[in-house]
């Protein structure tokens, strides 16, 4: 995709009402995008229907919920969950007595890996054994849905699945290198990608973040025509990242965490909503900033592109509110620190001619290099010690508001979509807060 749409204006109109349907297409799990949206059609008073990923049992085989799983699940969700197990992808599928992928990964060692080479033709067999047992499941989920959501209600499916890792531990030493390592630690993201075990996680990234997404689509494709045969509209978005525009130099500019490895299942993802809305289909993939989470703190400086948030409040005009978020950040730090200096070392980061060389949209997503893990680690590491506490961090605040804005767009957009591939920057996110502050 070599052009970004911008959302640049707070979308104003929602069709979603009483009585309509909001599906999440995935689990609810601790912090993260989700629940905004989750938190926006309670709002609207939609009935709130879930999914699971199932759970895996003492030998690895997926199985539903329990009923205290599935309370807790429900508690947590506020709505009714499917127990039909969706786990994506196919790293621990296989034909009957067959080997998985993970346990084709089992021999890999720190010193090997890169030279060892998989039985490709197993792993694809493996993989649709993954692809049957997921759309079968989602054959399943739709029967369920279909007696749920009465003719002429509108329904939004919000797909939130992604990842994909093998649980090996090989694959985390090497993540540990790639995503937190500089100096002798450091390694290529290059050297990955080119190796077997990269090729594998690529394709199970894809199966889970964007593949999933279009079995979902395709999934409830009878329920969809049901739906607007009888006056009702059905909607789709899905997570994306690609980069996000924020304050630097005084206007908003684009740039990017790299090496981001997922970015290639991430534009699997866009293409999958391209194709949908030339079919007629609303489906909208959102690319989000850059936040903290469970999953994202494994990538060390995708953080900094945070801080500049909070330039970006006052830059849209709201000095009054904007300066209540400062000082609950400047409350976070170490006597002596400023967030002004913060920020500054933010500036300065962004200046450089390493981080200037990776603002290439084109290019995305680009492999990470010596330079940049020095540079960005080490202002992350930084900027951490500044703080009085490293479980109290200025970007859980900052990601807080983030999510808080990106919720009621994602939602309302949803609505009337100006276009498959939508960039929320800093400067929508502001606008969102600053109007949600006013109300």
């Amino acid at each position: 995709m070599s052009k970004r749409v911008s959302l640049r204006d707070i979308p104003q109109h929602s069709i979603f009402r009483k009585g309509d349907v909001f599906v999440l297409f995935g689990e609810l799990f601790g912090r993260g995008y989700a629940n905004g949206l989750v938190n926006e059609a309670r709002k609207a008073g939609m009935t709130i229907i879930g999914v699971t990923v199932g759970r895996r049992d003492e030998n690895n085989a997926l199985r539903a919920l329990t009923d205290e799983e599935l309370a807790i699940a429900q508690t947590n969700l506020g709505g009714q969950i499917i127990n039909v197990p969706l786990m994506a992808g196919f790293d621990l599928d296989a034909p009957a007595a067959e080997a998985n992928p993970t346990e084709l990964l089992s021999g890999l060692t720190l010193k090997s890996w890169q030279d060892d080479k998989l039985d490709w033709s197993q792993i694809l067999k493996c993989r649709e054994v993954g692809i049957k047992r997921f759309t079968d499941s989602v054959a399943k989920v739709m029967a369920e849905l279909d007696s749920m959501i009465p003719d002429g209600s509108n329904a939004f499916f919000a797909h939130t699945m992604a990842g994909g890792i093998p649980k090996v531990k090989v694959f985390l030493a090497i993540a540990n290198r790639i995503y937190k390592g500089r100096g002798e630690r450091f390694m290529s993201s290059r050297a990955l990608l080119d190796s077997d075990l990269g090729k594998l996680c690529l394709m199970n990234f894809d199966e889970v973040t964007a593949n999933s997404f279009q079995y979902l689509i395709d999934g409830s494709a009878a329920l969809r025509c049901r739906l607007e045969k009888t006056g009702g509209q059905v909607r789709y978005t899905a997570y994306g990242y690609h980069g996000t525009e924020i304050l630097i130099d005084g206007e908003y500019q684009w740039q990017t965490y790299s090496n981001y490895t997922q970015g290639y299942a991430k534009m699997r993802l866009e293409k999958i909503a391209q194709d949908a809305w030339a079919q007629g289909i609303k489906a909208t993939v959102f690319n989000c900033p850059e936040i903290r989470t469970n999953s994202s703190d494994i990538f060390v400086g995708v953080e900094l592109s945070l801080f500049p948030l909070l330039k970006a409040l006052k830059h849209e005009g709201g000095e009054a509110w904007a300066e209540q978020q400062w000082q609950a950040c400047r409350d976070l730090l170490q006597e002596g620190m400023s967030l002004d200096a913060l920020s500054q070392k933010i500036d300065d980061y962004n200046a450089t001619g390493v981080m200037l060389a990776y603002r290439d949209f084109d290019a995305w997503p680009m492999d990470n290099s010596e330079a940049l893990a020095e540079l960005m680690i080490g202002t992350s590491d930084a900027i951490t010690q500044m703080h009085k506490d490293r479980k109290e961090l200025v970007t859980d605040i900052l990601s807080a508001l983030v999510l808080a804005g990106a919720g009621p767009l994602m939602f309302h957009e949803a609505s009337h979509p100006s276009a498959p591939v939508l960039w929320l920057n800093h400067d929508i996110i502001a606008k969102q807060l600053l109007q949600s502050f006013k109300e």
